[in-house]
């Protein structure tokens, strides 16, 4: 893996992390009402749900991505998937109220293993996080030719942005949820949407586009830089 390939990973892991949605608001909210350990504990939780889901979408997707990992077909489906999932996140309109009141409550007591519990099954549930994940190992995947440790070690940066967001998050969550206005919450979701459709796009674009003639274009850019 190149560092290009760590940075990338990180931002993935940083741009999963602000997704929009009930476990969102369940760590802000048990940060704010319970702390940083219990919060922490939660968010434990959902990184295992997310953990699960990688290994569903990679054992699920590995003998089709081994067939397929040279046929250029393979970028318009992971594009695909990434629209569809951006057209999701952009079209709904739920706002902050109706998502807090969907989840779940956060224990009166500080049982750090039931929010830990509460955490991983929140995320669990969410069908949406697994289409996410797949769509991500379908490109990343071919990409890092298929290569078991070169796979564990981008998707372990992925959770290491991913778990240094959320951090970040828990110990502003006062500053966050007072500015997590219904109004800005639908325009971060459209604006998550609006990005997700976009790398799809471009993502299915590489379909088209021979192999050699992207190499070509990509040193011309390194000679001119």
């Amino acid at each position: 893996m190149s560092l290009l390939d760590y940075k990338e990973a990180f931002l993935v892991g940083l741009f999963m992390s602000f997704m929009i949605g009930p476990v969102f608001f369940m760590l802000l909210k048990t940060s704010v009402l319970k702390g940083f350990r219990a919060a922490l504990a939660f968010d434990i939780g959902v990184v295992l749900g997310d953990i699960t889901f990688m290994c569903i979408a990679y054992f699920g997707s590995r003998n089709l991505l081994e067939k397929i990992k040279d046929d250029p077909r393979l970028f318009f489906i992971g594009g695909l998937v990434l629209i569809v999932y951006g057209l999701i996140t952009y079209l709904d309109k739920s706002n902050k109220k109706e998502v807090e009141e969907s989840s779940i409550n956060v224990p009166k007591s500080n049982n750090y293993f039931r929010l830990f519990l509460n955490g991983f099954f929140l995320n669990f549930i969410n069908i949406g996080v697994l289409a996410g994940w797949l769509g991500i190992m379908v490109v990343v995947g071919p990409s890092l030719e298929m290569n078991p440790t070169a796979i564990f070690r981008y998707f372990t940066v992925v959770i290491i942005g991913y778990v240094t967001t959320d951090i970040i998050k828990i110990l502003l969550a006062k500053q966050l949820r007072s500015k997590l206005t219904p109004v800005a919450i639908y325009r971060v979701k459209r604006g998550m949407g609006v990005l997700l459709i976009v790398f799809g796009a471009i993502m299915m674009l590489k379909g088209f586009i021979p192999k050699e003639k992207i190499d070509e274009i990509i040193e011309k850019v390194e000679i001119r830089k």
